[in-house]
């Protein structure tokens, strides 16, 4: 992995811990997505229509089909995210939500677009599995989840996971999705957050429901925690897929993990989570594991 693309990742991981810290924080549901989808498509549209302008007249289904998809599974991973993060802590959700994705996706990006790890690589991606693990809350997780006499603590270890690991099933499917459109397909990376952005937001209105009345009240009481989402969302994934454009998505996947550093000090820093000592040689380890992508 080239210096430039270690530097977009690394720069990508801090703001995407921050962002994913505004939402823990907020404690939104669909509502919030669907305004963090509004104010990132007010935001962003200088420049998502200056580059729409220049190079979507050229497109066909291919493209267009690409787009949709992101969206529609943008949708999903930021619905079930939403849900996770107001059901347990961010230091289970957001680790395992993080690990099980790239991971995934690498394996997609070998099996799908014929891309190859090295020795090194692979011990990378093991590091960073440790680390998810570790970060995760370590043996104390699965004590707590298969053990814990306080049945309240046990349901909110079991939802946690659950909802991580469900997480990170549909960022490995964006992350594969989205890493064809700008690698094999050529799609501007900007286009590709900023239309798929756009058509989050229809399809967000029919997961709101009746709770769409309730939007004014929503906008109130949450508007600045969803302005700072839709405005260092996009930043975020953005330096992600031009990442994506100068190595290897089975590279840049994993790498993206060292924002668990920020969010393992986040979570139990601001927060008040525990266990921060195992959770930051979590973060060493995947911090390590990066190191070796990035020499692989």
């Amino acid at each position: 992995m080239s210096a430039t693309a270690l530097a977009l990742v690394l720069t990508a991981a801090l703001l995407h811990a921050t962002w994913n810290f505004i939402a823990k924080k907020s404690g939104g549901d669909v509502r919030f997505a669907l305004l963090s989808s509004v104010f990132q498509g007010l935001i962003w549209a200088p420049v998502g229509l200056w580059f729409a302008v220049k190079h979507v007249p050229g497109w066909g289904w291919r493209e267009w089909g690409l787009i949709l998809a992101s969206g529609a599974i943008h949708v999903l991973y930021f619905v079930c995210l939403l849900r996770g993060y107001r059901k347990a802590d961010l230091s289970v959700v957001y680790p395992l939500a993080r690990g099980t994705g790239p991971l995934i996706a690498a394996l997609g990006a070998v099996l799908l677009l014929g891309e190859q790890i090295s020795a090194l690589g692979a011990a990378g991606i093991g590091g960073v599995v440790l680390g998810v693990f570790l970060i995760a809350g370590g043996p104390a997780l699965i004590r707590t989840a298969t053990h814990a006499h306080d049945a309240a603590a046990r349901q909110r270890v079991l939802l946690g996971v659950g909802y991580g690991a469900l997480t990170g099933v549909f960022i490995a499917a964006y992350t594969v999705v989205d890493g064809y459109a700008v690698k094999v397909a050529l799609i501007s990376p900007i286009l590709v957050d900023y239309l798929g952005g756009v058509v989050r937001i229809p399809m967000l209105l029919p997961l709101i429901g009746r709770d769409l009345r309730t939007l004014p009240e929503v906008f109130r009481s949450q508007w600045k925690n969803a302005l700072v989402v839709g405005t260092l969302g996009p930043i975020a994934y953005t330096l992600v897929l031009f990442a994506m454009t100068l190595a290897p998505l089975s590279h840049v996947a994993p790498a993206r993990e060292v924002s668990m550093l920020f969010a393992a000090l986040l979570g139990g820093k601001l927060l008040g989570e525990q266990d921060l000592g195992l959770r930051l040689a979590g973060a060493a380890l995947i911090a390590g594991g990066v190191i070796a992508l990035a020499l692989g």
